[in-house]
C-alpha cells in the first residue's frame, strides 16, 4: 500500500500508544495524511473527513504495513 509521506512509523507508533493508554481511536488517511479520531484499531477504508476519500485506516492496522 502506498502511504502519504506524512505517515511515518514514528507517528503511527505514537498513535497506537495513545490507543493503549488513553481513550483515543486515531486513524490515518493514506491519501492525504490526515489524522482523525473515531477509528477502530482495525479500521480499513473509512471515509476521510479532510479529503473525502475512503482511505482511512486504524493506527494498529497501519502499523502492520511498516
Amino acid at each position: 500500500m502506498k502511504m502519504h509521506k506524512r505517515i511515518t512509523i514514528k507517528r503511527v507508533g505514537k498513535a497506537v500508544q495513545r490507543e493503549m493508554y488513553a481513550l483515543a481511536n486515531p486513524g490515518f488517511c493514506v491519501k492525504c495524511g490526515n489524522e482523525q479520531d473515531g477509528c477502530e484499531p482495525d479500521a480499513r477504508r473509512y471515509e476521510c473527513e479532510a479529503c473525502g476519500e475512503k482511505a482511512v485506516y486504524g493506527a494498529a492496522e497501519l502499523l502492520m504495513y511498516f
